[in-house]
């Protein structure tokens, strides 16, 4: 597990203005990501307070392994540094961020972010998603399956299924209503077009960094050293197509065919006060399997982190209204740990790559004011939620914007967000 060094201070001085307490991006947090300044190439930067910091345009001042990589328009080989490569930068950009005879240097490597546009922070080769939230699974399960809605393999097995990275995109791109097979239970046969149960399901995207040899399974003692980043991800769902389609191999175009993340890899090191215990397991529900149990794991593995919904329609832009916040839950709710999702995912043998990313599945709490998606909230569209404008919905129309956050909180530390992930629905075509 990451340790707990200078770079987590809470006192410490940043020069950069609106910097310190920032609610996303203080000295605490500096996070990685792909950037294009304005008439410029996309290249790595670091989000610290509103701005940017071009690593390109500091790359003397930064450690040696880094430099290489500085050139490159994608994340990929930084993700694959090993910890202590990383453990570097941070120190580096953590101590020049600070250092008030730094700034007149750095000072003109800073780029407002209002004014850059935000890139995939790695080329994807591979996005699996998993089914870690155990009252999601119940709950959706229990629309699905009302006689059988958690299956027995649900507290043995991390269970996953092979995403489209194809169709993965940053914060802030619309989402296009798609079209696909649904079939009404009282329907003779399955109509064709554009979903009428339009969801979104809060996630969080887990990083691969280090990756394996393909037949080189990642022991669980060690997986927590491949991470190397985490994001927001809204992974939408049409519950319409999926309800038809889902039997017998599981999700298709009901997920394929938008993915968002926010674009800021969080690593694993600004992370490190906020790790906590996996909560323990029910009385009954049985211990992991021994490739999916390490004491450590479980007594660091937990992530400290609010997560939020919240919508804004077209008519509530229109009328100047705020967003309205769906929901509030916490990481705790996962089943599973992320060091977990990544041990199973590679006990086969199977070759885990540098920029792969890795979905923990919906992470909904236990009462309705924590509920990750609207298909658990509206009970499948039988209760439909009342909107400050007086609209009504049960899933999401045209014109609606949907927002994820993330925030980690501890006492005696600055807390740290994750920034941005949203979309707007755009309308089906033909």
């Amino acid at each position: 597990m990451t340790t707990i060094d200078e770079t987590h201070a809470i006192d410490l001085p940043c020069w950069v203005d609106n910097a310190m307490g920032h609610p996303d991006f203080p000295v605490q947090n500096l996070p990685l990501g792909i950037f294009s300044p304005a008439n410029g190439s996309a290249r790595p930067g670091v989000a610290i307070g509103d701005h940017i910091l071009d690593l390109a345009a500091i790359g003397d001042h930064l450690p040696d392994a880094v430099r290489p990589l500085l050139g490159d328009d994608c994340l990929n080989r930084m993700l694959a540094l090993p910890a202590t490569d990383r453990v570097a930068l941070r120190r580096t950009l953590s101590r020049l961020l600070c250092d008030r005879d730094a700034q007149p240097v750095l000072a003109a490597a800073l780029n407002a972010q209002a004014h850059c546009t935000l890139h995939l922070p790695a080329r994807i080769g591979d996005y699996t998603d998993f089914y870690v939230g155990i009252h999601h699974a119940t709950n959706v399960g229990t629309l699905f399956r009302p006689d059988n809605p958690l299956l027995p393999n649900y507290k043995y097995v991390p269970i996953g299924y092979h995403g489209r990275a194809s169709s993965v995109r940053p914060s802030g791109l619309p989402v296009v209503r798609p079209n696909g097979q649904s079939k009404a239970p009282d329907a003779a046969e399955p109509r064709f077009g554009p979903t009428a149960r339009l969801d979104y399901e809060l996630e969080l995207g887990i990083w691969i960094g280090q990756g394996n040899d393909l037949g080189d399974p990642i022991p669980i003692k060690d997986a927590g050293s491949h991470i190397g980043g985490f994001c927001l991800l809204n992974d939408w769902s049409a519950r319409d197509f999926q309800a038809w389609e889902y039997v017998p191999l599981g999700p298709f175009l009901a997920k394929n065919f938008h993915s968002t993340i926010s674009p800021w890899v969080i690593t694993p090191e600004a992370l490190a006060p906020f790790r906590q215990a996996q909560p323990a397991r029910p009385q009954g529900d049985p211990a992991p399997l021994p490739y999916l149990l390490d004491p450590q794991d479980q007594e660091w593995g937990g992530l400290a982190l609010d997560l939020g919904v919240t919508i804004r329609t077209a008519r509530m832009r229109d009328a100047a209204m705020p967003p309205f916040r769906l929901s509030h839950s916490r990481a705790s709710a996962m089943y599973w740990t992320a060091a977990q999702i990544v041990a199973h995912h590679a006990s086969n043998g199977c070759n885990l790559t540098p920029g792969d990313l890795l979905g923990t599945g919906t992470i909904s709490g236990s009462d309705r004011e924590s509920l990750g998606s609207l298909l658990e909230m509206t009970q499948g569209g039988k209760s439909p939620i009342t909107l400050p404008s007086g609209e009504s919905r049960t899933f999401l129309e045209d014109g609606d914007e949907v927002m994820l956050e993330a925030r980690a909180h501890r006492d005696g530390f600055a807390s740290i967000g994750f920034g941005e992930c949203r979309a707007c629905i755009l309308p089906g075509r033909a």
